[in-house]
C-alpha cells in the first residue's frame, strides 16, 4: 500500500545535540580515505591531532539524525530507499571539536508515479554553540518502493548541467573494500552498507558504499585539484548519486572549471566505467 505523502511531510525529524571529539573528526577522515599516504603531509593535517584541520564534507555528519527513515512512523519501505543527491554550504569553518546541534526538515516530495518512487527533499542546519549556522546541508532521498503516494509539492530540481568538453583535470582516487564497515561508524547504520543479505533484498549483490562516503572521497578529490587542501576554500558541493559504488573500487573524478569560482565535476567508478556521482557543482573561494 502506497504511504501517505502529507503524513510524511508532517514528520518531524527529532532534533540532535552532538558533541563532537577530535577522535569523530579523525574517524570522518579516515573513512573518506584520507591517510593512505603515510608521507602525505597534507593528507595528514586531518588526521593527526597536532594542527588538525576538518574536511568540508564532514559537515554531513555533523548534528546527523541518523536513519530515521527506518522508525516506523514515517512508513516507507526503508529497504529500498537510498540517496539520492546531496548538496553542502559551509558559511563557517568546521569545528574539529564542540556541541552542534543539528535541526533537519522536510521540505518537499516528488512522486514518480507507482513503481516508479518518490523523491523526498530535506534540508539541515548544523548550529554551534554561538547561535552561528555552520552548515546547510540539502537532500534528496530516492523512496524506490514508494511511488504512487501522492503528496508532490513540486517538479523535480533540474540538475547542474554536465559540460561538453573534456574534462580540465582527472584525480583517481580509490575506495576500501572495508571502507562502508568504517564510515558507518559516523552514524549511519543502514544495513544495507553492511549485511549482504540486506542488500541482496534490496537488489545489490553486495553490500554497497554509502553515496555519503562516495561523496566525501570526490570531495577530497576536489580539495586535492583545486584546494591545494586549503579547506576553507571549498565552500559549497552538490552532486547527483547515478549508480551504487562497491567498497574496492577506483573513483575518477573528472572536473570542469567553470566562471565565477564555480566547476562542475563527475564520478565514475573505474573498474566499471560506470558514472556513480554526476552534475557536480562546487564553489571554489
Amino acid at each position: 500500500m502506497p504511504i501517505d505523502g502529507k503524513r510524511l511531510l508532517s514528520y518531524v525529524v527529532p532534533e540532535v545535540v552532538q558533541d563532537l571529539t577530535v577522535r569523530d573528526t579523525i574517524l570522518y577522515a579516515l573513512s573518506a580515505g584520507l591517510g593512505a599516504d603515510p608521507l602525505d603531509r597534507d593528507q595528514l593535517r586531518f588526521v593527526y591531532e597536532d594542527g588538525l584541520q576538518a574536511l568540508p564534507t564532514m559537515a554531513v555528519v555533523l548534528g546527523y539524525p541518523g536513519f530515521w527513515l527506518r522508525e516506523p512512523e514515517p512508513g516507507v519501505d526503508w529497504v529500498k530507499v537510498v540517496h539520492g543527491e546531496q548538496g553542502i554550504r559551509i558559511h563557517k569553518k568546521l569545528p574539529v571539536e564542540g556541541r552542534l546541534v543539528g535541526r533537519t526538515k522536510l521540505t518537499g516530495l516528488v512522486d514518480k508515479g507507482e513503481g516508479k518512487g518518490a523523491l523526498l527533499y530535506s534540508e539541515r542546519q548544523v548550529i554551534d554553540v554561538a547561535g552561528d549556522v555552520v552548515a546547510t546541508l540539502s537532500q534528496t532521498t530516492f523512496l524506490r518502493g514508494d511511488g504512487g503516494c501522492g503528496g508532490a509539492t513540486g517538479p523535480a530540481r533540474p540538475p547542474h548541467p554536465m559540460p561538453t568538453r573534456a574534462p580540465d583535470l582527472a584525480l583517481d582516487l580509490p575506495t576500501f573494500p572495508s571502507q562502508a564497515l568504517i564510515y558507518r561508524l559516523n552514524g549511519d547504520y543502514n544495513p544495507l552498507h553492511a549485511d549482504p543479505a540486506v542488500a541482496k533484498a534490496a537488489g545489490f549483490p553486495r553490500p554497497i558504499l554509502h553515496g555519503l562516503a562516495t561523496f566525501a572521497v570526490v570531495g577530497h578529490a576536489l580539495l586535492k585539484g583545486l584546494c591545494g587542501y586549503r579547506p576553507e576554500r571549498l565552500t559549497a558541493m552538490e552532486g547527483r548519486f547515478s549508480a551504487p559504488v562497491y567498497p574496492g573500487e577506483t573513483l575518477k573524478t573528472e572536473i570542469w572549471r567553470e566562471d565565477g569560482g564555480v566547476a562542475a565535476f563527475r564520478a565514475r567508478a573505474v573498474e566499471r566505467d560506470q558514472v556513480v556521482l554526476s552534475n557536480g557543482r562546487a564553489e571554489i573561494a
